[in-house]
């Protein structure tokens, strides 16, 4: 919803940033990214701004200047980490584990984008062994065992990886659907669809993504709603889909948003 509760804390004002990202509102989350960082320096909260902070650079393109904030997300993280474990709480313990794993599937997206197949690989391949390590529960790190079946199908599709990308947003999905959030069940379905784009009848493919605009157009998650209609577009789903595309560009603009324009 919008507008969302005025944050009393640091935690809220991260929490903040996170949904009006999701909406579109770049210049709102950057404003309170920038309260954040002036306000916790260190910490799990401290790398989380920061991999917040890639995270909306990422979403336009920008996945070079992206891979810094996510960079220094990792190095706030494994400072914090390499501290005495008594100085931090089990909570926090698990903030930590989170906070790394966020850096690490951020940075691979990063790579992703600029090209970089295997960096993504071995990125992912960190981050899956940090949950491994961090216990067996296999509802623990719900959120970051989404992301990492997310960059997972998007790196296998990177390489005309169709089985193992649908294999893994099938994963994400139903996770996704165990969870909290409609953003990560929306995405999840996004990634879907296109894990579906491989096979001889798109009618699978075409149907997920016009069900996932339509849901991002219900939630208002406008990004997510721009990245589906490319999609509807580029297979045929949707005769408005380049309406739709366009229109979601245009407000994701008007909320201080700057596609990149060159592959970054």
């Amino acid at each position: 919803m919008h507008p969302l509760p005025a944050a009393t804390v640091p935690e809220q004002r991260w929490l903040r940033a996170v949904a009006l990202g999701g909406q579109g509102f770049y210049s709102g989350a950057r404003a309170e990214l920038t309260r954040l960082q002036r306000e916790v320096t260190e910490g799990p909260l401290a790398s989380f701004a920061a991999s917040t902070e890639a995270s909306l650079l990422r979403q336009l393109g920008w996945h070079r200047q992206a891979a810094a904030h996510d960079g220094r997300a990792f190095a706030l993280a494994r400072s914090a980490a390499s501290r005495s474990a008594a100085s931090w709480s089990a909570e926090d313990a698990a903030r930590l584990v989170e906070a790394q794993c966020d850096a690490l599937t951020g940075l691979a997206a990063d790579a992703l984008g600029c090209g970089r197949l295997g960096l993504s690989r071995r990125l992912l391949a960190q981050c899956a062994e940090r949950l491994r390590v961090a216990g067996t529960d296999d509802t623990a790190f719900w959120r970051q065992r989404i992301r990492l079946h997310w960059v997972t199908a998007e790196t296998a599709l990177a390489s005309g990886d169709f089985a193992t990308a649908k294999d893994h947003a099938a994963q994400a999905s139903v996770r996704a659907d165990r969870g909290p959030s409609v953003r990560h069940r929306v995405k999840s379905d996004l990634l879907r669809a296109a894990s579906s784009t491989g096979d001889a009848d798109l009618g699978q493919a075409r149907a997920l993504a016009v069900d996932v605009s339509q849901r991002c157009a219900e939630h208002g998650l406008v990004p997510l709603r721009w990245a589906a209609a490319m999609l509807a577009n580029g297979i045929g789903a949707d005769t408005g889909a380049d309406r739709v595309r366009d229109e979601c560009a245009r407000i994701v603009i008007s909320r201080g948003g700057r596609f990149a324009t060159t592959p970054n």
